[in-house]
């Protein structure tokens, strides 16, 4: 397992033109906001009575003709995720119609759906990648997390995709009940031969909560730090703990000078080279951020791209972040300010104490302090 793998070569070259060129290189389609799971932390999930009252999925023809439509635009890489995607009754009839375009697709999903003749036809045509949740290392975490005790099925599932050559990345997520099965977990990954994410910073779920910005289900920041801390001593060897922590201590003296402007943008590929959308058919930048919107169905892909990427590129992000000596270690973006804050321009300050306790904590556990 290699915990550092990098973004493939094609894919970088491809974003990196496409920015230069206004296309949509990759397109996230969130096909539902219903979920088996019932995690505290997650940004969307529903129950069927909740999307009923809230609005109407789109149809199997309505995602098809949105992503036929992104193809023609430039897309090649089409992300499905949800809620859990695989809940859906026509999922692939989405999947299947989306290969056939052409697209290389990637799908997200809590791993517990993958049996029986799901996991055969997904065996008969898999997908460039699956993204897999994985929520702790038993079922009692699974319980206590998910509402379900799915633990075992999981990993059954996962290691079904790869004795059968599937790819799968894995994705943590570190809350308070699973924060006690790190090291079982990366024990799983490398067992699996599988390459794993963690994030212990969590957005607050404004999109399900009302609007509440800067709450959620979480860590506090300082213990969010340690836990990214302790996921690195998990992951880096000491030799590679210590080179990271001498770097970080490079973090430490102030830069000179104003930030430049374009650092105050969204830096990231969200409303450049990427858009996402949402179970009822808005398109965002990102699957985080409440705005800005555009309405495909309404006034074609095109346009609703075009309309995105001239909205993106008006965000401005704190000028304090921007210029921030430890803005390299820090998880802030533009999505992170306003899901924080409620302003895509205010500095959200959980991310600040979080980032600063990560400092803290690599420099003293590194020797360096």
């Amino acid at each position: 397992m290699n915990p550092k793998k990098s973004e493939p070569y094609l894919s970088t070259y491809l974003h990196t033109k496409g920015r230069k060129l206004g296309l949509p290189i990759a397109g996230n389609f969130e096909l539902t906001a219903r979920c088996n799971f019932n995690c505290p932390m997650c940004y969307v999930h529903m129950t069927q009575e909740q999307v009923d009252a809230a609005g109407r999925e789109l149809t199997a023809r309505e995602w098809l003709g949105i992503a036929r439509a992104a193809r023609d635009r430039g897309m090649v890489f089409a992300l499905l995720t949800g809620g859990e995607p695989l809940i859906r009754r026509d999922f692939f009839e989405i999947y299947e119609g989306m290969k056939d375009l052409g697209l290389l697709i990637s799908v997200n999903t809590n791993g517990s759906l993958l049996q029986g003749r799901v996991l055969d036809r997904f065996l008969e045509a898999p997908p460039a990648r699956f993204n897999i949740s994985l929520y702790g290392g038993s079922n009692d975490t699974y319980s206590r997390m998910c509402g379900q005790p799915f633990y075992d099925r999981v990993r059954a599932n996962i290691r079904a995709l790869r004795q059968a050559g599937v790819e799968v990345s894995l994705n943590l997520s570190i809350t308070p009940e699973n924060q006690g099965d790190l090291e079982r977990i990366y024990a799983d990954a490398v067992d699996l031969n599988v390459n794993i994410r963690a994030a212990s910073y969590m957005y607050p779920p404004i999109r399900i909560n009302g609007g509440d910005y800067g709450h959620g289900h979480r860590l506090p920041p300082e213990e969010a730090a340690a836990q990214s801390v302790r996921w690195d001593k998990l992951r880096f060897t000491p030799e590679e703990f210590a080179q990271r922590a001498r770097a970080m201590e490079a973090l430490t003296v102030p830069r000179e000078g104003c930030p430049l402007e374009d650092e105050t943008g969204v830096r990231c590929r969200a409303g450049s080279t990427s858009f996402w959308m949402t179970w009822d058919g808005k398109m965002r930048p990102c699957g985080m951020m409440p705005g800005p919107t555009a309405y495909p169905l309404e006034v074609g892909f095109d346009a609703a791209w075009d309309a995105i990427r001239a909205e993106t590129a008006k965000i401005r992000t704190p000028t304090q972040c921007a210029s921030c000596p430890k803005k390299e270690v820090c998880s802030v973006c533009a999505a992170v300010c306003v899901t924080e804050t409620g302003a895509f321009d205010r500095v959200p300050e959980y991310v600040c104490r979080m980032t600063d306790a990560v400092v803290r904590r690599t420099l003293e556990e590194g020797g360096l302090r």
